[in-house]
């Protein structure tokens, strides 16, 4: 008999921040293991594509325009979700992303933080993850079963330099993780789950000019990472792709308030 423990076959996947470089990439994989897709983002373009991309290989997904800061939005995602397959399995909490004024450049100091900034950078990666699972875990609740994963980052635990509003806004995440995965099961059972996941270096849009030099080079950041992962190298999106799918299916049932850390060892790297 097959082992089912890991099958997410049929699931309605969720994911906020689908058409970053990660984002697209955890949305092929699941939807090539058999899960419903459905791709929020900005760019509709981009997310039209990713979509057509999926379904070429035989997957299924779409996708549907959002801001995880407009609740309005965000509800009407649920509703058309619904509409569309009747429930929601699993939401991914993968938006976010930084602002230059919200970072403190290496010859810069504090009092150059911009406070505005700061608070977006705040607003889009913490309350863009309140939000979205507000909202999306209620057919979860009448359902009595789901899985949310949100995304955190080694910078919630170090306080790396220069990521300022970047790291006190994933520190954030893993802390409302904890509390969310209390908070859900003693109030609606243990059916539904909260863990996060913690990637470490991966080559982004957002960190790729922080990593990287015009020439494929790394940068001093850049090289000082590397010297800091056991590995040797950054993360491949693909490489999430597992701990997403153990976090989503049967196979993690009695886990919850976790953060996963996918990182070749950057995390217990001491000297």
């Amino acid at each position: 008999m097959k082992n089912s423990l890991f099958d997410i076959q049929g699931q309605v996947v969720v994911i906020t921040g689908g058409t970053g470089v990660l984002g697209r990439e955890i949305a092929r994989y699941l939807a090539l293991e058999g899960a419903k897709v459905v791709i929020l983002g900005r760019n509709e373009e981009v997310g039209n594509a990713i979509v057509k991309g999926i379904l070429n290989e035989g997957g299924e997904a779409c996708f549907m325009v959002t801001d995880v800061m407009d609740k309005t939005l965000v509800e009407q995602n649920c509703k058309d979700v619904i509409a569309k397959y009747g429930r929601v399995d699993a939401l991914l909490n993968a938006a976010g992303g930084n602002m230059k004024g919200a970072t403190i450049a290496p010859d810069g100091t504090f009092f150059d933080l911009r406070p505005e900034e700061f608070q977006r950078v705040l607003d889009l990666n913490l309350t863009g993850t309140v939000i979205p699972t507000q909202i999306f875990l209620r057919p979860m609740v009448e359902q009595k079963k789901g899985a949310i994963v949100n995304f955190s980052s080694m910078a919630a635990f170090r306080p790396m330099t220069r990521v300022c509003g970047y790291a006190a806004a994933k520190a954030g995440i893993s802390n409302f993780t904890a509390y969310m995965a209390t908070e859900v099961a003693t109030k609606f059972g243990e059916g539904i789950r909260v863990n996060a996941i913690a990637p470490g270096f991966f080559l982004t849009e957002q960190n790729r000019a922080l990593l990287t030099n015009p020439d494929g080079s790394l940068t001093a950041r850049g090289e000082a990472v590397i010297r800091q992962t056991p590995f040797g190298r950054f993360g491949s999106p693909e490489e999430l792709c597992g701990t997403i799918q153990y976090l989503i299916s049967d196979a993690s049932r009695f886990v919850t308030g976790t953060v996963a850390v996918v990182d070749g060892g950057f995390n217990v790297f001491a000297m």
